[in-house]
């Protein structure tokens, strides 16, 4: 059985940052890609950013690429998301997931994800 732990998630005002992690048990971690992912309150979740088993390739989306840095340290099963010059837009419950296939690419697609959090809540007040 697969867990996935997310924490980090707070309120912060416009400008502010935040670190959030993911902590993985249950399977070979090193092996899987990772993603982000968010969904905010009447909207449908949507891909945030995503690192290979390796850590050495990552896509981000359009929204969030040159403020977000996603990393992961195999070592500790981690995965985290460092988000920096938060908007009030990227108010959303932030979940990580894990592929399905070891060795696979990082994909936006939600259904390449097999597991999930069970997310952590961020809030930005502008």
């Amino acid at each position: 059985q697969v867990q996935l732990v997310e924490s980090g998630g707070g309120l912060v005002q416009a400008g502010d940052s935040l670190r959030l992690s993911c902590a993985a048990s249950g399977r070979t971690f090193s092996t899987y890609a990772m993603g982000w992912f968010r969904q905010a309150p009447g909207k449908e979740r949507e891909f945030v950013a995503g690192i290979d088993w390796g850590g050495s390739s990552t896509v981000y989306s359009d929204s969030v690429k040159g403020r977000f840095t996603i990393s992961r340290d195999n070592a500790k099963n981690m995965v985290y998301l460092q988000m920096n010059s938060l908007k009030s837009e990227d108010t959303a419950v932030y979940y990580c997931a894990i592929g399905s296939k070891p060795f696979g690419s990082i994909s936006r697609e939600i259904s390449v994800y097999n597991y999930w959090g069970q997310g952590t809540q961020v809030t930005v007040s502008s």
